[in-house]
């Protein structure tokens, strides 16, 4: 175990500065490392014939070097490489964008292997950026299926790879295994040696099923293990009783008789499924989940207005200001008229009106605060906290959403979701949490029409978005990063993909495509205050369109917004890209949602179409953990609990039953994992209950 510990900086070739791009990707120690899991793999056991090779198709090819590179420069100063290479059956060119050494690396006559994308115009072959070796050096780079890793600019795959095999060839002996004889033999899994050495360097694709598998259960087995402790341990603890009795004598329909609307049978059975719990004597942690637009947010006023009722205050915390803002305009317009006090706390309030919103909730003349992070700022105290309730969890730190509860004395906790996840998944990510559903949309909202589109549709997407422009109408455009990442620029060269990129694809939309347009850029890296200040402008109508990442998957309404188109969308999750096109349709106005397809695969187009058949953010939801398995739903931030890396696993449902009944069967037999076989799975748990302690989830 204690190599396990030790830091990845002491394995030979990594060093002090490369552990230190290592510690970037979240990697410190050697148990890290090793549980950084490949987020892909590429497939070099296929090897073709020059003639063989299909347009677009990746493959091994074996061919002889017809004579030395050629150097030239592109117009914008780029050096190319170009060597003509043969084969048996023909002939092809080998193009390489700013690589020098490829001039001494590949001499006439040699016999090399090459591994990428092939790509035909007409009789001539071309592989761009390929990956290659000479043919006598025993294949250490082609032949093989090689893991594809997250990386970090001036970390290169050869050093991960390397890392890891000194870090299996250390550690293979005395990997802790979390699952227990008996589970791993009931639901035949493979041993942790084995799991490791082939979800890293896989001997075949049957072995990395194997691996894969066992990884996907042993994850899902701690997270219920988990889930079935804190539940346990909440169960004993006492919490504010909060009853209908203390409102009004016909429960809620004082509050919902105030409302301009008649509030979904959907959002009547969560208010009442919530104040079952508020009502318990025990303390209520409860998860709301709906689409964008259910109308959650009613849910949580009418919690707030019962508690208030009931004399107690309720701390309600959005990840944004302009969130918060939003929240606060609703709140007041609901509760005001019923006599509930409500107030604003954000970093941006002046100093005095800091102070006047901090004293209000000290006296009690505050009874429900909509604010931000501010909320957990030393000084702001409550009279009588007894409702916490956090929109959009997930942008939330584990400490942050303990920090607020941590204000009163045991309150109720309420979290709100926009994210669907499958019910079957919600049992091992929330199994200490009671799940309500808002199923349904209020009546009267228009479903936004969805379409996919490859590269040839580009103009009439653009001239469609011009014309929804002249109309009056907004829109977004979604890209799935800010800028060229260094490490990925040589693969999508040799792919042929050309992602989107935020910053430079709103300076082409601005300068080529839409001069006559005021085009805006939001993305993760800016300042706070940039992004709310990109966010405001586009809000009063100064921006036409806006290019986005997905910051925007998750915030403020824009009722004009009429269009939002995806860039690289099959780069996505459908769950992710639900939550994007939930951006529009929020007003008066039909909606749409464009999604640019970056590989015109059969795989591809097809996932996409669930998008286009349904509205249903549960029943995507389903499709998605089919589809990607349930690691496009995990995250520490989402949860509080540091789970595998995994990038599109495949899981079936029945592994989410079969590991939660893994993990009853383990519980019921010992409650308090004290048996031996059971003590590397208690570290685990232990591991994740640090990682998230204080929290509920």
């Amino acid at each position: 175990m204690s190599a396990l510990r030790d830091e990845v900086k002491y394995l030979k070739g990594v060093g002090e500065a490369r552990s230190r791009l290592f510690g970037k990707l979240g990697v410190v120690t050697v148990s890290d490392l090793l549980r950084y899991f490949p987020r892909d793999y590429e497939d070099r056991t296929v090897f073709k014939t020059i003639t063989e090779l299909a347009d677009g198709e990746s493959a091994c090819i074996r061919g002889v070097a017809a004579d030395a590179p050629r150097l030239t420069r592109t117009s914008k100063g780029r050096e190319v490489a170009t060597v003509r290479v043969y084969d048996q059956t023909g002939m092809m060119d080998v193009r390489f964008f700013n690589s020098t050494y490829v001039k001494k690396a590949i001499t006439a006559g040699g016999t090399y292997l090459f591994f990428g994308k092939a790509f035909r115009a007409g009789g001539s072959v071309l592989l761009t950026n390929p990956i290659f070796e000479r043919a006598d050096s025993e294949g250490v780079f082609t032949g093989k299926i090689v893991p594809v890793y997250r990386m970090t600019a001036g970390l290169n795959r050869r050093t991960v790879i390397s890392a890891v095999e000194l870090a299996l060839q250390r550690c293979g002996d005395t990997l802790p295994d979390a699952l227990p004889r008996a589970v791993r033999e009931e639901y035949r899994l493979a041993v942790a040696r084995f799991a490791y050495e082939n979800i890293h360097f896989p001997k075949d694709f049957e072995a990395l099923r194997i691996a894969r598998r066992r990884f996907i259960f042993e994850e899902l087995f701690v997270l219920a293990v988990v889930s079935r402790l804190r539940r346990a341990a909440r169960g004993q603890t006492a919490g504010r009783v909060i009853t209908t009795d203390g409102a009004a004598p016909r429960g809620f329909e004082e509050f919902y008789a105030s409302l301009p609307f008649e509030p979904t049978s959907a959002q009547r059975r969560a208010v009442d499924e919530a104040a079952r719990d508020l009502a318990s004597g025990g303390v209520m942690a409860r998860m709301l989940q709906g689409d964008v637009g259910s109308g959650k947010t009613l849910v949580a006023a009418a919690l707030a207005w019962l508690a208030a009722k009931n004399g107690c205050q309720t701390a309600f915390m959005a990840p944004t200001e302009l969130l918060a803002e939003q929240h606060f305009r609703t709140f007041e317009a609901m509760l005001a008229p019923l006599g509930v006090r409500v107030g604003l706390l954000t970093g941006s309030l002046g100093v005095k009106a800091k102070r006047e919103a901090r004293e209000a909730l000290l006296k009690g003349d505050t009874e429900v605060i909509i604010g931000t992070h501010a909320l957990l700022s030393e000084g702001v105290e409550f009279r009588e906290l007894a409702l916490v309730i956090t929109d959009e969890q997930h942008r939330f730190g584990v400490n942050q959403r303990a920090g607020l509860s941590k204000k009163g004395e045991s309150p109720h906790v309420l979290v709100m979701s926009a994210t669907p996840i499958p019910r079957t998944l919600a049992l091992i990510l929330f199994g200490d949490l009671d799940v309500s559903e808002l199923n349904e949309l209020p009546p009267g909202r228009k479903s936004v029409l969805t379409y996919s589109a490859g590269e040839k549709l580009r103009a009439r997407v653009y001239n469609f978005a011009r014309r929804l422009v002249s109309e009056g109408r907004q829109v977004y455009f979604v890209c799935p990063a800010v800028e060229d990442a260094e490490n990925e620029g040589a693969a999508e060269a040799a792919s042929g993909s050309e992602l989107k990129r935020a910053r430079e694809y709103a300076k082409t939309l601005q300068g080529e495509i839409f001069p006559e347009l005021t085009v805006g850029l939001v993305h993760g890296s800016m300042k706070p205050r940039e992004k709310d200040a990109a966010m405001a402008a586009f809000i009063d109508g100064g921006t036409n369109i806006l290019v986005a990442t997905t910051v925007i998957e998750v915030g403020v309404d824009v009722p004009n917004a009429a269009l939002i188109v995806v860039e690289n969308a099959d780069r996505f999750g459908l769950s992710q890209l639900h939550q994007l096109r939930g951006r529009v349709g929020r007003g008066e106005h039909q909606s749409y949602c464009v999604l640019m397809r970056g590989a015109d695969g059969e795989k591809s187009r097809e996932r996409l179409d669930t998008l286009r058949a349904t509205n249903d953010g549960f029943e995507i939801a389903e499709a998605d953990l089919r589809q990607r398995g349930p690691g496009d739903f995990f995250g520490s931030r989402q949860h509080g609990i540091p789970v595998s890396r995994f990038a599109e696993q495949s899981a079936e449902a029945s592994t989410v039953w079969d590991a939660r009944r893994a993990a009853e069967d383990v519980l019921n037999a010992d409650p308090r994992l004290e048996r031996r076989e059971n003590l590397p799975l208690r570290e685990a748990v232990d591991a994740v209950l640090r990682a998230s302690a204080g929290t509920f989830n």
